[in-house]
């Protein structure tokens, strides 16, 4: 089965939650950085941690970075290092959070910078 991503161009797409199984898939789909922005734990015990997640994107040859942020409150130090990403990491990029939605909102506050 095919991941959600939503595509917001050819360069940059979000996704909710993921567990390390799936980034065989986002490598596939041609992804070449991942960007984490759910802390760990939010989701409880379940949610894969990001410890996991980097380990195998780093199998994978992905370039992987955690940015953790809450919903709604971005602070502008987030708001510039997503901007930051958006310049330096290869792409294309996928970010995910919990939805997807924060990981949107973020990008489209850090396109103002960029």
């Amino acid at each position: 089965m095919s991941l959600p991503i939503s595509c917001h161009n050819a360069q940059f797409g979000t996704l909710g939650q993921i567990d390390a199984s799936h980034l065989v898939e986002i490598a596939a789909q041609g992804y070449k950085s991942v960007i984490n922005n759910r802390p760990d734990g939010e989701g409880g015990p379940d949610q894969p941690s990001n410890a996991s997640i980097q380990a195998e994107a780093e199998k994978l040859g992905l370039n992987y970075v955690y940015l953790p942020v809450i919903p709604g409150a971005f602070t502008q130090a987030q708001v510039q290092e997503m901007a930051d990403l958006l310049k330096t990491l290869p792409g294309p990029i996928l970010a995910f959070c919990r939805s997807g939605a924060r990981s949107t909102n973020l990008y489209q506050l850090a396109l103002q910078l960029v």
